[in-house]
């Protein structure tokens, strides 16, 4: 069973991402050179987190599993609210995560990722 801290780990081992608490003292925030990529709510009695996606990607994943829904509180358009339960497999888990941090960073501008 996937943990909090198992998303916290996977998602700062990736490049020029930092953690914060930007809008309360329990949503933990990952940012790629200060974009947000990842969302994950540490009050709730179960865990999810929310994660950008394509908006074709989003409808797909939504169509597939009911327990990815339209991001809670973000654009619907492009962030997706991803229940963590035996019905979305680990490595998809591991994939929306990367998936969202590299829509971040390839929207960057060029400046920025050069100095990486």
């Amino acid at each position: 069973m996937m943990h909090a801290e198992d998303i916290r780990t996977y998602c700062l081992q990736k490049k020029e991402v930092t953690e914060s608490f930007p809008f309360d003292e329990h949503t933990l925030v990952f940012k790629a050179a200060g974009k947000m990529f990842l969302l994950l709510p540490l009050n709730e009695t179960s865990l999810a987190f929310n994660a950008k996606n394509t908006p074709e990607k989003s409808i797909e994943l939504r169509e597939q599993f009911t327990n990815i829904q339209p991001g809670f509180h973000m654009n619907k358009l492009h962030w997706n609210t991803i229940h963590i339960n035996d019905e979305i497999p680990t490595q998809l888990i591991y994939e929306l995560i990367d998936d969202s941090y590299n829509l971040v960073v390839a929207k960057l501008p060029k400046k920025v990722k050069a100095n990486w």
